[in-house]
């Protein structure tokens, strides 16, 4: 008993002790996890701010707003949602203005393709007019026809028979246009080469332009004399160019022309119909 009683205070300073000693290893285990936590947040830190040096200009500014995705990695989760419209709006701008981009180069490409049609028309039309002013200029050697109608260079093959031309019948179709028609629109004297050929073509009349010139009575120049003392102007030769060429001022029935202020028998205007009138000339069938 007296053992105990002297040794009551033991068990008391040994709880204390036993306190004291937990205390101090509870405080340096939490002092080392503070420490352990502070050193992981200033390694993230600048990592952070390393991360912000790389990018561009406009990316930190992004970053900065919070509009774009944060280079924390612990808050990717968190900026996503923030970032996403950013990086949308981004994405839809570069887009429209690819479209724009897109839209005039397309726009430039149709401009220049109708430039080059154009002036592709442009050319083939004049490549067409000098080949038809080419074919006017040039007389052929041969005309053909049909029991109706003299027919054009390039219908050949519709024709049921044609007629040889020789430079001496050439000559005097022009000296008859000049005779007859000198004073006349070119017109006039395509249609005087006209009624020419279409009685050559007629069954009633000669079968050659010779016979039909000097057949008696039906041209005055003949008659008068002043066939033989014109020559063929250049409008003459390119109205009897054109017209064996198949260029029509009346129609292929026609086949007499007057003056009604200049003849002396007018039995061809009371008894044939009028077809048309060109300068001081009217032209019947």
């Amino acid at each position: 008993m007296d053992i105990i009683s002297k040794n009551r205070w033991v068990a008391p300073m040994l709880s204390v002790l036993l306190v004291c000693i937990v205390g101090v290893n509870v405080v340096q285990a939490t002092g080392k996890w503070n420490e352990a936590s502070d050193s992981k947040q200033m390694t993230e830190l600048a990592a952070s701010t390393h991360n912000n040096l790389s990018l561009s200009p406009e990316q930190r500014r992004l970053t900065e707003d919070g509009t774009s995705l944060s280079v924390h990695p612990s808050a990717q989760s968190v900026n996503w949602t923030v970032a996403l419209p950013a990086r949308n709006w981004l994405v839809s701008a570069q887009h429209e203005q690819e479209q724009k981009q897109a839209a005039a180069r397309q726009k430039v490409k149709a401009i220049a393709d109708a430039k080059a049609k154009k002036e592709a028309a442009l050319k083939l039309a004049k490549l067409e007019r000098a080949k038809a002013a080419a074919a006017v200029s040039t007389p052929p050697q041969k005309l053909y026809f049909t029991r109706t109608e003299l027919l054009k260079q390039e219908d050949a093959k519709l024709a049921t028979w044609s007629y040889s031309v020789s430079d001496k019948e050439l000559f005097l179709l022009q000296k008859i246009v000049m005779a007859e028609a000198e004073g006349e629109p070119y017109e006039g004297k395509v249609a005087v080469a006209n009624v020419v050929l279409n009685r050559l073509r007629s069954a009633n009349f000669p079968d050659t332009i010779y016979k039909v010139i000097y057949q008696k009575s039906q041209f005055s120049p003949v008659a008068n004399g002043r066939l033989k003392r014109v020559t063929p102007n250049e409008d003459s030769i390119k109205a009897v160019n054109a017209a064996l060429n198949g260029q029509k001022e009346v129609s292929d029935n026609t086949y007499y022309f007057l003056s009604l202020t200049l003849a002396d028998d007018l039995t061809v205007a009371r008894t044939k119909k009028e077809v048309k009138r060109i300068g001081h000339h009217t032209f019947y069938k």
